[in-house]
Formats: C-alpha cells, structure tokens, sequence
C-alpha cells in the first residue's frame, strides 16, 4: 500500500468484487504493461499481443451482460480503466475503443445476429475492434459529417474518411458512421477486409505515442443490407457511445494523476537541496497536499459517476462534469509533479512527462473542454451555445 493509498484508500469505498477487479487490472497493468511500456513509446508501438490477454482476464467490454461478457459494475470497469491508465494513458484508451466504442455499438443497436457474430469474440480480444465517427474536418462537430452511405441495389455503398480512430489498422471489424440519402446518420458494421476499405496509421505523433490511432478511407465499400445497425438513427446513437468511453476517461485520468503524485512523493523524499530532503521544505508539501487533494476529489466524483450509472441516473450533464474535472486536475497534477522532480521530471527516468504528453490528447478526444464547458453551460441555463 503506498501513502497514498494509506491516507485515501478507494478499497473502503467498493465492493469485494468491484475491489477484485481493480487488483487484477493492478497486477497485470504493473507486471506486462509497465515493463515495456517506455520503449513502446518510444518506438511508437502500442503493445497489441497484450490484447488477447486483457480479454483473457474479461476487461473488454466488462459490464455489458451476456454474449460471455461479465456484467461487471461500472464501478468495476472504471476501477480498471484507472489501473490501466496509471501505467499508460494509451493502453487505457486501447480499453476504451474496443470495450466501450466498438462492442458498446454492436451492444446497442446491432442486431442479435451482429451481436452473436462479434460481442463473443471481441469480449476474448480474438477480435479487435474500431469506432469510425471522426472526420478530418469534423472535430468536435460529428453534423459536418461527409461520409455517405447509399443504397445501391442489395448493397449498401459508404465513401469517405475518417481521422484519429483507435485500432483500425490491427481490427478485423468496426463501426463507421455515415450519412444516408436522406442525410440521416447511420452505423454500420464493416469488416475490414472489405474491398475499398484503407487504414492507415498516424505516425507523427508526440503523445499517446503507445497507441494506435488511423486515418481511414472508405472507396465505395460495398456492405450488405444486414450490415447496418438496426437501432441507430440519428447522432444520438454515436453520442451515447462516445458518453460510455467520457465515463471511463473520468476515473482513467486519476490512475495517470496517481501515478504522477507518487513519483512527486517518492522524489521528494529522497531529493536534497540546500542540506535537506526537498519534501520537509514547506512549499513542497503545500504543493503535495493540494495535489492530493485534487486526485482525491477527482476519484469521489468518478466513483459518484459510477453509482449514479450502474443505478441508470447518469446524466450526459454530469458525464461532462467528471470529464472536464478530472483531465483537468490530472493535467495540474502531472504539471505540478513534473515541477517537484526538477530537470529529472523530462527525462523517461520518471513517468510523468509521458503522462503529461499523453493528457493533452486524452483532453482533446472524447469532447474538448470546451465542448464540455459547453455542455454544462446548457445544462445550467436551459440554452445551447454550441
């Protein structure tokens, strides 16, 4: 147990269950992700034969029910998204996209037979799988969209791109959205050995550098009729996938702010300047303590989310909130932590300026923080800004 643990330990809050499965995910995020972790991001390789292992232990898509997933609590699985994120905020996200996005998707609106045909073997990391919303000049606006889907006989035929999407070079299935003829938004189920479907990966990348993110194309890619998702018209569908992947960003970016705090701790014991540990200087340990304080904040709000979600109260409102509170505090966290470990704090010796780095992305996807700001200013006045 760290002092960290000593002085906040999340373990009286949960359940024994819920407690198992965060200690799982510890044991494996410290033993197979943490070892190799530094030269994957510097290699600029997420660590994909770990994959079958994390659906080995049942993490991908965790709390949904049947199709042998678990059931586990949101509690659980946001439990395991900080132990994950506490070693890489890239192989929590890796989590995300196949868990939450992809089979969450197939969960909600496919129908029985794509649910049979991928959830199983998606859920066992046999199959990896993608989220296609993004678009080159969509941003944070998925309404600009420009893909299209077009009904051409028996066959539906989707052409456009899509940008920064999570392991679309390494799946054999994902979810691209596109307009119909009617302008309506619609998910489809695409196979990526499909003829006219290109993934290609993002290269230059100076965070989540451990991770797999893609430009698509898609040159007249010719689905089946059954290949749509039956229960997804309009945009809400991709937006109540996108709040499942907020929700576990909540409690992921804690497990990186903890992981900073440590090292900040840990340093500042053994650090000496001017004839004496930097940890006994005053400044230090109001810098500590204020850090603290906002982890263990930002770790309430995340378990308060996971209540409210398992008890189907949550809110996109309140999704918002842990969203833009917690990659907000994480970052103040990584920032300050970096500070306390002086010149050292940049180098790969320590993890925090991996952290910082792979934060900036994680407050930029999933809604920026304006877009949230946003969401919670509408929520307080009853008007949209957007």
């Amino acid at each position: 147990m760290t002092t960290i643990d000593q002085l906040f330990d999340i373990a009286d809050h949960v359940s024994a269950e819920e407690r198992e499965w965060q200690l799982k995910a510890r044991e494996f995020a410290q033993t197979r992700i943490a070892p190799i972790i530094d030269q994957a991001f510097e290699d600029r390789r997420l660590p994909v034969e770990l994959l079958p292992e994390v659906g080995e232990f049942g993490a991908f898509g965790m709390y949904l029910h049947g199709y042998g997933l678990r059931g586990a609590s949101s509690v659980a699985y946001g439990l395991v998204a900080l132990e994950f994120e506490a070693v890489d905020s890239g192989f929590r996200t890796a989590l995300s996209v196949q868990g939450s996005l992809a089979m969450g998707a197939i969960y909600k609106f496919g129908s029985e037979e794509q649910k049979q045909r991928w959830l199983p073997a998606m859920g066992r990391g046999e199959a990896v799988g993608f989220f296609g919303l993004t678009e080159p000049q969509g941003g944070s606006d998925p309404s600009t969209m420009l893909t299209t889907a077009r009904r051409e006989g028996d066959a539906w035929v989707l052409n456009g791109k899509k940008r920064w999407i999570g392991l679309a070079t390494i799946a054999q299935v994902g979810v691209i959205w596109a307009k119909d003829e009617e302008g309506v938004v619609r998910g489809f189920v695409v196979p990526t050995d499909t003829p006219g479907f290109q993934a290609t990966a993002i290269e230059n990348k100076l965070s989540m550098r451990a991770s797999l993110q893609t430009e698509i194309e898609l040159t007249d890619v010719r689905l089946p009729l059954d290949a749509i998702l039956p229960e997804a018209k309009g945009l809400s569908a991709p937006f109540k996938c996108l709040n499942e992947a907020r929700y576990g960003i909540a409690w992921g970016v804690m497990g990186a702010a903890r992981s900073c705090l440590e090292a900040a701790v840990a340093r500042s014991q053994s650090r000496e300047s001017f004839g004496s540990p930097i940890g006994g200087k005053q400044i230090i340990q109001a810098q500590l303590a204020d850090m603290f304080l906002e982890y263990q904040k930002g770790l309430l709000l995340a378990l308060h989310l996971g209540r409210l979600k398992d008890a189907g109260k949550l809110t996109y409102g309140q999704i918002s909130v842990g969203k833009l509170n917690n990659v907000r505090e994480a970052i103040g966290i990584a920032s300050n932590a970096r500070s306390i470990l002086g010149g050292d704090g940049i180098t790969s010796d320590f993890p925090v300026m991996r952290h910082m780095a792979n934060l900036e992305s994680v407050r930029t996807y999933e809604g920026t923080d304006e877009v949230h700001q946003l969401v919670i200013g509408r929520e307080l006045t009853g008007l949209a800004a957007f």
